[in-house]
């Protein structure tokens, strides 16, 4: 069963460092079930304040993640248009062929959508979409480097205990 969980825990920390990117994966808290999954098995012993501390972490993250690229527009003078532009733009980004397509699709969607809220003013729009489009980098940089840290954990724990998992 040990070998199961760490497994299944290896698998959630990757899918984890892909949700950093991914809008349909919560990243940290991904990742996080991968150390709670480690953690479960008999050979690791269990830290509840180590578990509880990095989980406080990856709610706040996961909550972080939707005020940031708010932030963002609005600091450029953006609606939610640009937000919502930037959400649809990261998804169709993510699946188009196209070279650095999530960061392409994430500033052309704000982009859009901030021409759509007031086709007027091109160079506020412009604005706007690079702000959603920074606040969008910086959400994605923050998952990310949490994600990689709860990995890098996941691996020091399995290796200090690989001797009893694989067993």
């Amino acid at each position: 069963m040990d070998i199961f969980l760490t497994i299944v825990g290896f698998i959630f920390i990757g899918l984890g460092i892909l949700g950093s990117f991914l809008p349909v994966l919560p990243g940290p808290i991904t990742s996080w079930i991968g150390l709670l999954l480690l953690h479960l098995t008999e050979a690791v012993p269990k830290n509840n304040t180590f578990l509880y501390i990095t989980l406080g972490i990856a709610v706040f993250i996961f909550f972080l993640d939707y005020i940031i690229p708010a932030i963002g527009t609005k600091r450029f003078g953006g609606s939610k248009y640009g937000a919502y532009g930037t959400t649809i733009g990261l998804i169709i980004g993510l699946i188009s062929p196209i070279p650095f397509g999530i960061l392409i699709g994430a500033f052309v969607g704000a982009l859009v959508g901030e021409l759509i809220y007031d086709s007027k003013d091109t160079n506020r729009a412009i604005k706007a979409s690079f702000g959603a489009f920074l606040g969008f980098l910086a959400s994605t940089t923050i998952k990310f480097l949490v994600a990689v840290v709860y990995a890098v954990f996941f691996i020091a724990d399995f290796w200090k205990y690989k001797s009893f998992l694989i067993a």
